[in-house]
């Protein structure tokens, strides 16, 4: 699975963005797609922490706490993209977005970047006050 994230910029407190992950299976077998594709975020000092993520069959979203009525994650079929929308955006959620997908493996703790093995780039996102 390839993946690459888009959407990040600079935006006032109190604005939106929307993040796209362009996901790419590399082949057809169906044990190649991801069970979840997740977001998370890095900002400076700090380790990388969970934002949301999707399961890639069915839908099914979750969330962090923090991101809770403020960010929604969905799917683009046609443009094959798991995207966030982020929404009252706050100075604290400065950080660089990542994408990632989670191997259709007996275990998904969706919340660990440890279970992810694909990973895109990275998107800035930074909100001024």
């Amino acid at each position: 699975v390839q993946l690459q994230a888009s959407g990040g910029g600079l935006v006032q407190a109190g604005g939106s963005l929307r993040l796209a992950c362009t996901v790419s299976v590399l082949t057809s077998s169906p044990s190649s797609s991801p069970s979840v594709v997740g977001w998370f975020r890095q900002a400076p000092g700090k380790e990388r922490e969970f934002v949301a993520a999707m399961r890639w069959i069915g839908s099914r979203t979750y969330y962090e706490d923090f991101v809770k009525g403020r960010f929604t994650v969905s799917r683009d079929n046609a443009k094959n993209t798991i995207d966030l929308q982020m929404n009252s955006l706050k100075p604290e959620d400065t950080a660089v977005y990542y994408c990632a997908a989670h191997p259709q493996t007996a275990t998904v703790v969706v919340e660990d970047a440890r279970g992810y093995t694909s990973w895109g780039q990275g998107t800035q996102v930074t909100v001024s006050s």
